[in-house]
């Protein structure tokens, strides 16, 4: 089953920086941003996440660089080790390192280098299987350096072109049952393989992006559709304003890494 968040759990967050609107865009075009309102909105996300179980963790290390907000970019947590990642775009490769003094503190940490590159928006487990897009991001080297690692502790590498959306999980997340949530116009679908799959509604592409806690399923408020799907396949929805972050090509799961807890 997916690696289930529990009350033990961590999440790191870190604060929206001031420069935020100068942050990388590759599919989206640049819109003003409404600092006062991300702050709200982010102090609001974490409340949610508190509210679910989840003990946060909120760091401002990185509060000089656009992007770092984006915090689930920076390593790939699994339950017995941590990645720490290669970043695909060069403003954002000083963020991993002063995230990783917080992450030791729950995990050893190991780093892939460059050429690979890797971001831990490419990163989907789903059980023992991790699926890797192979994105604007994460490259090919990506892929290979983190099997490398991971399949030391008994994961399977599967990669998954990705086109059209920045990250794997703008494209696709896991539910609880391991059903895929999935825009199909994204992604490779017949790299799932044998995957149940649900397709998110045509006119909310972006609405793929969920995060599970438990058995609430976190998503963006803006795509009530797929908050029905998923509530009609018997899973708590909770909604999260984040439509400032959605300008910076961000979703919910962008905006923590997250720790199981053993």
């Amino acid at each position: 089953m997916n690696s289930l968040l529990r009350p033990s759990a961590v999440a790191i967050t870190h604060v929206p920086s001031p420069n935020m609107r100068q942050g990388q865009r590759t599919y989206v075009t640049h819109q003003p941003i409404d600092y006062p309102r991300a702050l709200r909105q982010h102090e609001q996300y974490c409340q949610a996440l508190r509210e679910c179980g989840v003990n946060v963790r909120v760091l401002d290390v990185n509060a000089n660089l656009p992007d770092a907000v984006f915090v689930e970019d920076t390593a790939i947590v699994l339950d017995e080790v941590a990645v720490l990642a290669s970043m695909g775009t060069e403003s954002r490769r000083a963020e991993p390192s002063r995230v990783e003094p917080e992450l030791r503190k729950y995990r050893d940490v190991h780093r892939i280098e460059l050429p690979a590159t890797i971001e831990g928006g490419d990163v989907l487990r789903v059980g023992h299987t991790l699926f890797v897009g192979l994105s604007a991001r994460t490259n090919p080297a990506g892929a290979k350096a983190i099997d490398e690692i991971v399949r030391h502790y008994g994961y399977h590498v599967v990669t998954v072109p990705v086109r059209g959306c920045l990250h794997l999980k703008t494209a696709c997340t896991a539910l609880l049952d391991e059903t895929l949530l999935i825009n199909p116009a994204w992604l490779d679908a017949s790299a799932l393989g044998t995957r149940t799959t649900t397709a998110v509604p045509e006119t909310e592409p972006w609405g793929a992006n969920v995060m599970l806690i438990g058995e609430t399923v976190c998503a963006a408020a803006d795509h009530a559709q797929t908050a029905d799907l998923i509530r009609a396949r018997g899973f708590t929805v909770r909604a999260m304003d984040i439509s400032e972050f959605a300008k910076a090509e961000g979703g919910v799961t962008c905006l923590s890494l997250l720790i199981p807890s053993g």
